[in-house]
């Protein structure tokens, strides 16, 4: 079996993960995935581009912790997780997360988690390329009533 989580600049193929991720595992009777696509517009304007870096190690360490944790709070078999860093174009493929479990419900639960957490508190930054010039945001999305859902206090910072 591949890692669960994988920190890359290259591209993913959804396909070839999932096979993975469910190779040889016959209890699987759902996967459910989602992807993340970078978009044109953020926040009213223009972005051509954007960069995304995180801190080798801390990021994976953060990012398996919640996968353990999806494990805990739903009967899942397996979880993957891809998040691309560099620098990323509208329409490319930024985040994978996918789920195997018994039954549909889990998965669509344990990948709902998993993604509420990365978009609010997995440690990532991220500069957009506008027509105004380069600017840094938050890549951690702020929304609470996400992170209330699953018992999840906002980190600040």
């Amino acid at each position: 079996m591949s890692a669960r989580v994988s920190i890359q600049t290259e591209d993913f193929n959804l396909a070839a993960e999932v096979d993975a991720l469910r190779a040889g595992d016959s209890r699987v009777g759902a996967v459910c995935s989602f992807i993340g696509t970078v978009r044109d517009r953020n926040d009213g304007s223009e972005v051509s581009a954007m960069e995304l870096e995180h801190y080798p190690g801390m990021t994976e360490k953060a990012i398996e912790a919640m996968i353990d944790e999806a494990h805990q709070r739903f009967a899942i078999h397996a979880a993957r997780v891809i998040h691309r860093v560099g620098l990323l174009k509208p329409l490319d493929q930024i985040v994978l997360v996918a789920v195997t479990s018994a039954h549909r419900g889990e998965s669509f639960r344990a990948c709902e988690f998993l993604m509420d957490y990365l978009k609010t508190q997995a440690p990532f930054w991220k500069k957009e390329e506008t027509p105004e010039g380069a600017r840094w945001v938050d890549a951690r999305v702020s929304d609470d009533a996400a992170l209330a859902k699953w018992g999840i206090t906002a980190r600040n910072g």
